[in-house]
């Protein structure tokens, strides 16, 4: 029984240690995660540039950005953004070859308390 107590507050402590340690590293806050351009037309590209904060206490420090497909691309700061600064990342959408409804995403790996967040631009493609 004691061995089972002394696991369980090991286990807390460990859990709380990280919690802690999440709350003063980065933290990337976007001002919008989607944006919807309704419809478009087929072969039509669309670009918006989302906007973000680190609300953490350290640098953020993007390390890898992935689309979902071919038909996005996007463009991130490779330098650190200190605490209290804002960045940009764009991301353009090429309908071309596309039809119907679209949601074109992004993933953004970081060091930020949630490494993995998402961003993305919805469509709907009008065929020709």
């Amino acid at each position: 029984m004691k061995k089972y107590l002394l696991f369980s507050l090991a286990a807390l402590f460990m859990l709380l240690a990280e919690a802690h340690a999440q709350a003063d590293g980065a933290v990337i806050t976007f001002k919008e995660k989607e944006v919807d351009y309704g419809d478009i037309k087929h072969g039509e590209k669309v670009t918006h540039v989302f906007t973000f904060e680190n609300t953490g206490k350290q640098p953020l420090v993007i390390s890898n950005v992935a689309a979902s497909c071919g038909c996005t691309t996007p463009e991130w700061p490779k330098e650190p953004i200190m605490p209290g600064k804002s960045g940009e990342m764009k991301v353009v959408f090429d309908s071309t070859g596309k039809r119907g409804a679209q949601k074109a995403t992004v993933r953004i790996y970081s060091n930020a308390s949630e490494p993995i967040e998402r961003i993305a631009i919805i469509t709907n493609v009008m065929t020709r």
